[in-house]
């Protein structure tokens, strides 16, 4: 199973670089979807969050508060890295038997869409990463639009990641999304043109 890390930071533009590829028949393995279903409720991964972070986090119907979480976490570094921590295991496991799963049914690549890929540690696992990328200054201008943040708070939520000019190293493949909608896809489909053959499914 050859394993493609997709990665890049808030507003980079890797939702619709994910959504692209899902065109194309491409399988994925969506991080951020695995992290939701490992703390649904009655699960052993709620459990540990709960148990680290107090009862306050889980609403009545038994659900993850995420603005509580979220509250707690955000602004201090050893909270998050604690969380990240306590789920990471949880979430490999999941991972990997997506992965098992896929790969019983001839599927020779996936493409995992991991937005800490390389901070917590997942870029050792893969053959090969794609970064979306885009300038700062863009970054913030994107967010601050799409989210409708002062400048100051889209600093802080993109200050909160390892900046994307410190990615760039890991990558062998760098999107650059700092272009319009139709320059991105160029990019694509040239990237498409040059990756299918990876993507083709035993019978």
């Amino acid at each position: 199973m050859y394993k493609i890390g997709l990665t890049g930071g808030i507003a980079a533009g890797k939702s619709t670089v994910l959504n692209w590829l899902l065109t194309h028949d491409i399988v994925t393995v969506d991080a951020d979807v695995v992290a939701r279903q490992v703390v649904e409720p009655h699960t052993p991964g709620l459990e540990a969050v709960v148990a680290a972070f107090g009862k306050d986090i889980v609403r009545n119907d038994g659900t993850l508060n995420r603005e509580k979480l979220g509250a707690i976490v955000f602004r201090d570094e050893d909270k998050r890295h604690q969380l990240n921590t306590i789920l990471h295991t949880y979430i490999y496991e999941k991972m990997m038997d997506l992965t098992a799963e896929y790969e019983a049914k001839g599927y020779e690549t996936i493409i995992y869409d991991i937005p800490l890929l390389i901070e917590t540690g997942w870029v050792t696992m893969m053959d090969e990463i794609w970064l979306v990328y885009v300038d700062y200054d863009v970054q913030l201008a994107r967010l601050m639009e799409r989210n409708g943040y002062t400048q100051e708070q889209a600093k802080a939520r993109i200050d909160s990641q390892m900046p994307l000019a410190d990615k760039k190293k890991y990558a062998q493949v760098i999107i650059d999304n700092n272009g319009s909608e139709r320059d991105l896809y160029e990019q694509l489909n040239e990237l498409w043109r040059k990756e299918c053959h990876r993507f083709v499914r035993r019978k």
